[in-house]
């Protein structure tokens, strides 16, 4: 019987012919892999609140799950801020599955087809990307882009942790930071008339009366459809469509493929406040005793279209000096870092006073791992933090008001007076999310954040930390729930309750 081609044997079969010497570490990999999404995607079984789940029961050798058909998925006890890949097999009623995308397909659920493809695309990425893993060094990166090149797994708790659906094998090699290539940009000319720009842009990046704006050259191929010259040498950053001109800027270009859950762009808007942001994130930055730095959008240019636009965002690396080293958060767990006893408490502590001070003033971060940033000594101890892209922060006006600090003009979407809509935006990110991955587990979590926390003021915003269950992104409802546009959230177990 014939059976279909998944995204593992598609995979396989391109890279046959593009880079055959990647093949055996690709399909050694696979079993890993398919885990470790399968990990990701039984924390969201456990604890989104997926329609239809109608209920779990704790036993003795794990959880399950009560199907709204009658049916029972039964697998190992979930912590959600687990992130290694423990669980191996789930059953589905008496049968046992080990790949994430044919359970997917199994349970047949309202629009589970879609999402098992992606779950499939993101196995076979994730094996993919995990053979990259020979090429990384053990000692410490001396750029701020080879730090973000550690980053192999992505998203530590998205079931499409590493979906690239609307790359080939060929452009995952050429364009994934993990695979460490040079990406060549283009520049393609607009009149200045057509475009809008905001802050300085280069002079480099003009010729007389255009405007050149970067395009990465997978927009240029797929969606402009315009031959485009590669005139820029830079190398791919975590996010993929952002990347490091070694010496200069890292270039934030518009890149239209759905990478792990959506198809992000550079709205007319963003470029339109980029510069009112950029200033407004200095500010901020300059009541935190310097304890947060922001790095500054340098300019930013569209030709009024979100498939055709650029920012300008200075590098870290302009916040450290004499021996310190900036490294995402995300990297942090793949770094092999000497950390002394204590120090996931001191980085807890860092990050909690940063964020709750911001949120005080009146500014919710995104401070997951790929925004945030923590400067680290010599030692590896961290000393400060850097944040950078306020393009999903919250600013609450009434609160900005309390401190006697105007509110900027900003897109309605970023203003919320609403205190649940705000801690949601910090806490999702910044505990459930960067914290929780650096430490790796509910028990690490709980340590870490409870010697930070005694210190805290007890702020309503730190009342709820403490006391109310963690509010994350609902990240699986989210991509199975196509009628809802918005963020969709889950309330998982308070890390500081734990056990």
């Amino acid at each position: 019987m014939h059976r279909p081609p998944t995204a593992e044997t598609e995979v396989a079969d391109e890279l046959a012919v593009v880079r055959p010497g990647l093949l055996p570490g690709f399909t050694a990999g696979l079993p890993g892999a398919r885990a470790a999404v399968l990990t990701r995607l039984w924390r969201a079984f456990a604890h989104e609140p997926l329609p239809w789940i109608t209920g779990r029961d704790t036993v003795r050798d794990g959880l399950v799950l009560r199907l709204r058909d009658g049916r029972r998925l039964s697998g190992p006890a979930a912590d959600p801020y687990r992130t290694d890949a423990y669980v191996r097999v789930v059953h589905l009623d008496d049968v046992p599955y080990d790949d994430p995308a044919r359970l997917t397909t199994d349970l047949a659920v309202p629009h589970s087809a879609g999402f098992a493809a992606e779950l499939g695309h993101s196995v076979a990425s994730l094996a993919l990307s995990r053979t990259a893993r020979e090429n990384h060094p053990d000692e410490w990166p001396d750029s701020d882009w080879a730090w973000e090149q550690r980053v192999v797994d992505g998203h530590p708790y998205h079931p499409n942790c590493r979906s690239r659906p609307g790359l080939s094998v060929a452009d995952q090699l050429a364009y994934g930071p993990e695979h460490r290539p040079v990406v060549g940009l283009g520049l393609v000319p607009v009149p200045a008339s057509a475009c809008l720009v905001t802050g300085v842009w280069p002079s480099d990046l003009r010729d007389g009366a255009r405007v050149l704006v970067p395009v990465h050259p997978w927009q240029a191929a797929h969606v402009l459809k315009l031959p485009c010259e590669e005139r820029i040498a830079a190398r791919p950053l975590m996010s993929l469509r952002t990347l490091a001109v070694p010496g200069g800027p890292h270039v934030k270009t518009a890149l239209s493929a759905r990478l792990t859950s959506s198809v992000r762009d550079i709205s007319v808007a963003s470029i339109a406040a980029s510069a009112t942001l950029s200033s407004f994130g200095e500010d901020l930055a300059a009541r935190t005793d310097g304890l947060l730095h922001m790095t500054r959008t340098l300019g930013a240019a569209t030709a009024h279209s979100p498939d055709l636009a650029a920012v300008l965002r200075e590098s870290p690396e302009v916040y450290v000096s004499g021996g310190e080293r900036v490294v995402p958060v995300a990297a942090l767990a793949t770094t092999g870092l000497p950390r002394r006893p204590g120090w996931p408490a001191a980085f807890a502590r860092l990050a909690l006073t940063v964020g709750l001070r911001a949120l005080e003033l009146g500014v919710a971060l995104e401070a997951h791992g790929q925004n945030l940033l923590v400067v680290l000594d010599r030692a590896g101890d961290p000393l400060r933090l850097v944040y950078r892209d306020l393009a999903d922060i919250r600013v609450s006006p009434a609160r900005l008001a309390r401190h006697g600090v105007p509110a900027p003009a900003l897109p309605p979407r970023m203003l919320t007076d609403d205190p649940a809509v705000l801690r949601r935006k910090l806490f999702g990110s910044l505990v459930g999310g960067a914290l929780a991955a650096t430490v790796g587990s509910g028990p690490a979590l709980r340590e870490a954040l409870e010697g930070a926390v005694r210190e805290l003021p007890r702020t309503p915003d730190v009342v709820a930390l403490r006391e109310e269950p963690l509010p994350v992104k609902a990240l699986t409802l989210m991509r199975t729930s196509p009628e809802n546009a918005g963020d969709l959230w889950a309330r998982l177990p308070n890390p500081l309750h734990w056990g």
